[in-house]
Parts: structure tokens; C-alpha cells; sequence
């Protein structure tokens, strides 16, 4: 990393406060429209799959990228990637926020999350360089996860509050002032830094990297809505498949790979990758269906619902504060299982969630996932920064990245998939209605609800009641399946943590000097199992 001038401690935390702005947008967006559905399904009238693309386009495209913008990071400069990402993220705001239709929307959220992939990756790569001191680092990376997975907790509520008083659109403009705050103040701020021999920027590295992940994840999309008999599910995963394989293949041949694959010979930057894609795929998912659940189905005002989640906040806010402790305490390996099987735990409460469940039993589920989730989140980036060498911090973090937005991407798309799969086959549709209606009833709950205001009192009724008990039906399923996912990361991550972590690739090629021992030391009792 190229030098710079040393900072105070204020200039130092102040340069935090601004990472913690940029990141916190970036997270409040991939969660803010999750109350905003049904009012775009009433107002865009979009089909089941259009809405699902509305929730995770944003989320595939940032995922596809963020891999390819963490190296461009490293080569032009974070501080110079990071404000000129701030920028056109608030310009795909006001595109998303005015858009006449649903394939304007979901081409605008595309936007979005290509602007969104040059942000995350500067933030945590800059904090590298902004705390060289392993302790406060450690304390930077607590508030630096806390301000991301808060941002994601908050969305609900901030959406809600403004869904009360605005339109659906009101969730993009308020990234605006935001963003605004964050170029001034980042200018100003934040020390420039890369990678002194970056080397050149391989263009199909990029395309391939994009190409395989969209590819995969659409498959699996596609797979669990519709099953794999189509032919285009299948082609797809192997394309995609085909295409991560020539990129890893690729990055072994490279002078200078755009990603250093071989990274995840250190057993720590696979167990961090892993837990944060698992948990994430739970978390996404679960806020996914409840907030549809606790608006559509037990009647909460957006605001209400927002209100409802705000466990899930508090919870995320304290796990990332706490994680340097927990970690120091129980070690890495202890702290992050623990987690994973706490979420996995919280999220299979909604195995069992009926149409009139206490909301006690959905708060403390909140509260613990959004605690463990801030410990995972936290760690997990710790852990990724902790294996990879200086120089690479941004292509490192943006692993780390890759694995938080591919996480929520999947678990909008599995889970919402499961959930919409199982309402379509166990929506009952009473005699008397047309084809056409029973036809988009079966799309969504939302569809079935709006469509049940045309009908007479005789049909709307049973019409309603069974829509709600088939997505009812469904969100136990995803839920269960989300909480099997979670429990099955906690045993991976015990796994791969098992003993003394294993070197990383990159070590051997560094210069042996004092510095390197005296830097990683403290670092490795701190997050050693």
C-alpha cells in the first residue's frame, strides 16, 4: 500500500465516521424496499418473477462485481473509487425512485448495485490503512460491521417511515442528502491509497467473474421457483459454472490475478467467506418473507412493521460492537460457530410461526439473529483482513463482500422462490373465479390480496383466507430450511477453524522482515480458535 502521512488518532476516527456513512447506505438500500413490495406491486403491477427481480437485482449485480471493482480499488486509489461510486449511486437513486414501470425499476436497482460494488470494497480496505494498530483496527472493523449490518436492520424502519407519509419512491431519494454529506466530507477527509504495483486490470478476469456468478445464482433462482426440468436452468448453472472455472484457472496463471485465489488455502479467509455467505443467504431471506408476512398477512401499517423488526437492529448494532471482546474471550473458531448456530436457531422459530403467534416469539427471533449476525458479519471481515496481505486489502474485502451481497441475493432468491413455489401449489382458488384473476392470485400474496378487492365479499373472503394460510405454509418451510442452512454453516466453520489456522498463500512471497511478525502476532492470538 503506498504510503501516507501519519494521521492523529481524530483524523483517524473521523475518517471512519465517513466510511460508516458510505457503507450504511449502501447496506440501508438492499433492505429499505423490502416494505415498499406491496405498494410496487399495487402501483407497477408487477408479475411474481418481476417482483423477485425488483428484490435481488441489486444484490446479484453488486455480488457479480464487487469482486472486480475491490482489485480496480487497489490500482486507481480507494479514496478515488469510493467517491466516484458515492456519485453514481446517487444518480441510479433518482432513476430508481422515478421509475414508470417494473423493468425500469429492476434496470435502475442493476444500477445501483454496479455503483454499490465500488463503494463496499474501498470502505474496509481503507480502514486497513487508516488503523496500521491491530487493536484499533479491531474496534474499527466492530463499528465499521455494526454501521453495515445496522444499515440493513434500519431499512425496514426508515422504509416504513417513509411509506407512511410518501410513495414508494421516497426509499431511493433518501440516499441523496446522504450521499451528498459523504462526497463533501470524504474529499476532505479520507487519505488516498493502492497498491504501489497493482499491475494491469484483466478485462476478461471481469467478465468472468460477472458471467459465472449471475449465472449460478440465476440458476438456482430459476431452479427453485420453476425446478430444474427447463432446459435454460440447467445451461445456465453450467455456463456459469464453466465460466468461475475458467476464471479460477485464469487467476493461478496471472502475474497479477485480479483475485488471489489462493487465499482460501488459509483455513480462517474460507471459514470467514463461508459463514458470511451462509448467514446472509438466512438473514436476507427471513427479512424477505416477514416483512410481506407482517404487512400482508397480520395487518401491520409499514410502519408498524418496520417498527417490528427494529430487534433485529438493536441486535445487529451490539453484536458488531462486541465482537473484538467475544472474539478476544472465546477466540475466532468459538465465536463464529456459536453465531452461525444461533441464527440457524432464531431462523427456525419460523418454522412454527402461525397467522396469530405472539409477537414475542418474532421479536426475541429478531433480536437473536440480528445479534449473531453483527458477531458473523464483524468476524468474518476481521478474518478475511487478518489473511490477506496489505497491498491486496481492497480485492480482499471485496471477497468478503462478494460473499455478503451474493448471501442476500441467494437468500432473496431461494427463500422468496420456496416460499412462492409452495403458495402457488397450495392456493386454493374458490369456484366462481375467472381464470384470469386466479391466475394472478397465484402469483403472490400481494397479487391475491389487490385482486380480492374487485371480487364480491363471498369470493374475496375464502380467497384471502387461503392465500394467507399457503404463504403462512410457505414461510415455515423457507425458515426451516434457512435455520438447516445456518446450522450446517456453524459446523463448517468449526471444521475449518480446527486447530492453528494455516498461513496464507501470499506470506511466502513476502520479504521476511521484523515488521510482518510484530504486525500479524497480536492479530492471530486475537482471532485464533
Amino acid at each position: 500500500m503506498s504510503s501516507t502521512p501519519a494521521l492523529t488518532a481524530r483524523q483517524r476516527w473521523t475518517g471512519l465516521a465517513v466510511l460508516v456513512l458510505a457503507v450504511t447506505v449502501v447496506a440501508l438500500d438492499a433492505t429499505v424496499l423490502s416494505l415498499a413490495l406491496p405498494s410496487i406491486s399495487e402501483t407497477l403491477r408487477p408479475s411474481g418473477t418481476q417482483l423477485l427481480w425488483i428484490g435481488d437485482s441489486y444484490s446479484f449485480v453488486l455480488a457479480g462485481l464487487l469482486v472486480s471493482m475491490g482489485a480496480l480499488s487497489d490500482r486507481i486509489g480507494r479514496k478515488k473509487l469510493l467517491l466516484t461510486g458515492a456519485t453514481a449511486f446517487g444518480a441510479a437513486s433518482l432513476l430508481a425512485a422515478y421509475a414508470p414501470g417494473p423493468g425500469w425499476l429492476i434496470l435502475a436497482r442493476a444500477l445501483l448495485g454496479v455503483a454499490g460494488a465500488t463503494i463496499m470494497p474501498s470502505t474496509l480496505s481503507l480502514i486497513r490503512g487508516l488503523f496500521p494498530d491491530d487493536r484499533e483496527r479491531a474496534t474499527a472493523i466492530g463499528v465499521w460491521g455494526a454501521a453495515a449490518t445496522a444499515g440493513a436492520a434500519l431499512g425496514p424502519v426508515i422504509g416504513g417511515l417513509l411509506l407512511e407519509h410518501f410513495w414508494w419512491g421516497s426509499v431511493f431519494l433518501l440516499n441523496i442528502p446522504v450521499l451528498v454529506l459523504l462526497l463533501v466530507s470524504g474529499a476532505w477527509l479520507l487519505p488516498g491509497s493502492r497498491d504501489p504495483k497493482p499491475g494491469r486490470w484483466d478485462v476478461l478476469s471481469v467478465g468472468l467473474s460477472m458471467a459465472g456468478v449471475i449465472g449460478v445464482v440465476y440458476a438456482i433462482k430459476e431452479g427453485a421457483a420453476h425446478g430444474v426440468a427447463r432446459w435454460e436452468v440447467p445451461v445456465t448453472f453450467l455456463l456459469g459454472a464453466a465460466a468461475l472455472t475458467l476464471f479460477v484457472r485464469r487467476q493461478l496463471r496471472l502475474e497479477t490475478p485480479l483475485l488471489d485465489v489462493r487465499l482460501f488455502r488459509d483455513r480462517r479467509f474460507t471459514a470467514a467467506v463461508t459463514a458470511s455467505l451462509i448467514s446472509l443467504v438466512g438473514l436476507s431471506g427471513v427479512i424477505f418473507v416477514v416483512s410481506q408476512y407482517l404487512q400482508l398477512v397480520r395487518g401491520y401499517q409499514p410502519l408498524q412493521a418496520g417498527l417490528a423488526e427494529l430487534p433485529a437492529f438493536a441486535g445487529s448494532v451490539a453484536g458488531g460492537l462486541l465482537t473484538a471482546r467475544i472474539a478476544r474471550r472465546f477466540g475466532a473458531r468459538r465465536a463464529l460457530a456459536a453465531s452461525l448456530l444461533a441464527m440457524g436457531l432464531a431462523a427456525g422459530v419460523l418454522g412454527w410461526l402461525q397467522q396469530d403467534s405472539t409477537y414475542l416469539l418474532l421479536a426475541v427471533s429478531f433480536l437473536v439473529t440480528g445479534t449473531a449476525e453483527g458477531v458473523v458479519y464483524t468476524l468474518g471481515a476481521d478474518l478475511v483482513l487478518t489473511a490477506a496481505p496489505a497491498d491486496k486489502a481492497g480485492a480482499a474485502s471485496a471477497v468478503s463482500e462478494t460473499a455478503y451481497e451474493l448471501g442476500t441475493a441467494l437468500g432473496i432468491a431461494l427463500v422468496g422462490s420456496v416460499v412462492g413455489s409452495i403458495y402457488a401449489s397450495g392456493l386454493a382458488v374458490p369456484a366462481g373465479v375467472s381464470p384470469e384473476v386466479a391466475a394472478r392470485a397465484g402469483e403472490s400474496l400481494g397479487a391475491a390480496v389487490e385482486t380480492a378487492e374487485g371480487l364480491s365479499p363471498e369470493l374475496a373472503r375464502p380467497l384471502v383466507a387461503s392465500a394467507k394460510d399457503a404463504f403462512v405454509h410457505g414461510m415455515n418451510s423457507a425458515g426451516l430450511l434457512a435455520g438447516a442452512l445456518l446450522v450446517g454453516a456453524a459446523a463448517l466453520a468449526w471444521w475449518l477453524l480446527r486447530g492453528r489456522p494455516a498461513p496464507t498463500a501470499a506470506e511466502p512471497a513476502e520479504p521476511v522482515e521484523p515488521v510482518e511478525p510484530v504486525e500479524e502476532a497480536p492479530r492471530s492470538e486475537r482471532v485464533s480458535a
